[in-house]
């Protein structure tokens, strides 16, 4: 008969559930082992997918220390096949390099499991190189002693390589050439050795930051080398920066994924009064384990290992780090959040995708903007969430912040002026005289026709403290409704009419609270998910202010904070409106949307 390693490892997995024998374990991974070496076909499905060959012969200490089978868990499986998914598109030429990012809780095995797939991968492959930096040098002293060298050991004699160095660093297989090392995070760690899997183990806890490690192994790695950076969060530092940056394959793992991460309640008496509290306390762990219970779905056992972990901490908030709900929560620093984050979190976990996404184009002669049109494209800058006048005819503002000090992106928010409620958001890295022409055509797109069938354009409120030139050339090009502010006149002491809005320090705080306020009453008027993972972001600090944390950006919540504020402003007719076709936009009937990249459709 002629074993597959599929069938083999279920054959272990059910020999271990029906008599927990490490001994007779050992025995039948003797046996896989002779199979494999007589069996090429078996060996060549091994070498595909070297996770297999853990199954069949890896064993692993558990965290009651006691000697197992290594069988990946739910979380470990996941990664592993994200893993291989990347491998095959690189080969594919689909992608041009493999770069995955873990962000993980707690104890959830990940060291453990990509340190086997090296140790692997080096037993069952000519050539490899493999190399792990961990943070600290008893933490790579421990990988290689408790998560290499011990597994290494176990295996079969048969299928240990013939060895040059087995230290308490270093794998060096002679005739293989074939090795994996394990080192300490340093500026010129790796800088002479050739590496085609590399992984940094808690690589948010690199003293000298993950940026120089980097740029001194880059020599190292080959074209094709694997590279995974796993870690807890540990704040605004390089490897969040990492996780923003769009150029890796993000995983992140929520800690309900681990399955033994649950306890029974040891009394029904305590069982009731643990409901009872979820169901009537409003404090922030009780209203986080209402979350988890009415829209997570866990179960109470779950709820209540979340809370003992809640409990035994004396700083509160590391629960957020150590064992995060959202990637953003994860990374949130020890500052006091100036947002509600339990809203923001649910409000995350039930936002409807845009109907549509792209930016417009136009013509333009050198003084007006003509022939707008929208166009559909997946990698567009504008998203919009509701049609305009869908259902209802109403009227729209929009609150625009400019790429000022301590802000890389221009955005613009536009608002339901009745509801509220976030139908569409800019955000782009622009020119401003870019910036300026999508925002002209954003309000034209979001024109109502007022009670004589007259289209007025939406009110366009830009905050007007770095950057004047917006507001100006929003003036030229003759768009003609801006918010207007009041300023006193320093030499005359007569108050003047200024379109755009003016960041101080009284407008600032009165704005931000009224945003904080709208957060934590009607977060579900918030549609756009790149806003509302910013505002999980933002603290105030030692001082009070309320601001993006350092390497953080505050661009969506000024500009969301903005348009509420001109809202205001938006002047509602108490005539009913009387729509005149000739004006009234041709909108998509029933709302439907094509999604053709690159389709054009005129709206003016």
């Amino acid at each position: 008969m002629k074993y597959t390693a599929n069938y083999l490892i279920e054959k272990r997995k059910e020999k271990w559930q029906e008599n927990h024998d490490i001994e007779y374990d050992k025995r039948f991974r003797n046996a896989v082992a002779n199979e494999l070496i007589k069996n090429s076909t078996l060996l060549d499905e091994v070498k595909l997918r070297p996770e297999k060959l853990i199954e069949l012969v890896f064993v692993v200490v558990d965290k009651n220390q006691q000697t197992m089978p290594f069988f990946l868990n739910d979380v470990q499986r996941e990664f592993i096949n994200t893993l291989n998914k990347a491998k095959e598109d690189f080969n594919k030429g689909l992608i041009t390099d493999i770069s995955l990012l873990i962000l993980k809780g707690r104890q959830q095995g990940f060291t453990t499991v990509v340190t086997a797939y090296q140790l692997a991968c080096s037993v069952l492959n000519k050539n490899f190189q493999g190399f792990t930096l961990a943070d600290k040098s008893d933490n790579s002293e421990t990988i290689f002693q408790n998560k290499a060298k011990f597994p290494y050991n176990q295996l079969p004699k048969i299928l240990q390589p013939t060895e040059k160095f087995n230290n308490r660093k270093q794998f060096l297989f002679e005739k293989l050439n074939s090795s994996w090392a394990v080192d300490t995070a340093t500026k010129d760690v790796g800088r002479s050795r050739t590496i085609n899997f590399f992984h940094g183990s808690e690589c948010a806890f690199w003293k000298d930051g993950i940026s120089p490690i980097q740029a001194g192994l880059a020599e190292a790695f080959t074209k094709n080398c694997v590279k995974i950076y796993e870690s807890t969060a540990n704040g605004f530092n390089d490897y969040r920066t990492m996780w923003k940056s769009g150029t890796h394959i993000n995983c992140f793992y929520e800690w309900w994924k681990t399955k033994e991460y649950r306890i029974n309640i040891p009394t029904e008496q305590e069982k009731d009064e643990f409901i009872n509290n979820i169901d009537s306390k409003n404090d922030w762990i009780w209203e986080r384990l209402r979350w988890l219970r009415d829209i997570i779905k866990l179960k109470l056992e779950q709820l209540y290992w979340y809370y003992k972990k809640y409990e035994g901490y004396i700083d509160k908030r590391l629960i957020k780090q150590e064992y995060p709900c959202s990637a953003d929560e994860a990374f949130l620093l020890s500052g006091v959040n100036a947002f509600d984050t339990e809203k923001i979190l649910s409000r995350l976990n039930i936002i409807p995708k845009p109907l549509k996404t792209g930016y417009f184009i136009y013509d333009y002669d050198g003084n007006k903007i003509t022939n707008i049109k929208w166009l559909n494209d997946s990698n567009g800058y504008i998203n919009i969430y509701e049609l305009p006048n869908s259902p209802k005819i109403t009227k729209y503002c929009i609150g625009g912040d400019t790429a000022g000090e301590g802000s890389d992106y221009f955005t613009g928010h536009v608002l339901d002026a009745k509801t509220g409620k976030q139908v569409a958001v800019l955000k782009h890295q622009f020119d401003a005289d870019q910036y300026v022409k999508q925002m002209y055509c954003l309000g034209k797109y979001y024109a109502t026709p007022n009670q004589y069938g007259i289209k007025e354009e939406a009110l366009i409120g830009i905050e007007a403290n770095f950057d004047s030139f917006p507001i100006r050339e929003l003036t030229r090009l003759g768009y003609s409704n801006q918010y207007v502010r009041e300023k006193i006149d320093e030499y005359t002491g007569k108050t003047e009419k200024r379109f755009g809005f003016k960041t101080t320090s009284i407008t600032r705080p009165t704005v931000l609270s009224s945003l904080i306020e709208i957060v934590r009453e009607h977060v579900d008027l918030l549609n756009d998910k790149d806003t509302l993972e910013e505002l999980l972001t933002i603290i105030r600090n030692e001082k009070g202010r309320i601001e993006a944390p350092d390497g953080g950006h505050d661009d969506q919540m000024m500009g969301l904070a903005i348009a509420y504020e001109i809202r205001n402003q938006v002047v509602f007719s108490e005539e009913p409106i009387t729509v005149n076709p000739q004006y009234h936009f041709n909108i998509e009937k029933n709302n439907e949307i094509k999604y053709d990249y690159g389709e054009v459709r005129t709206i003016i």
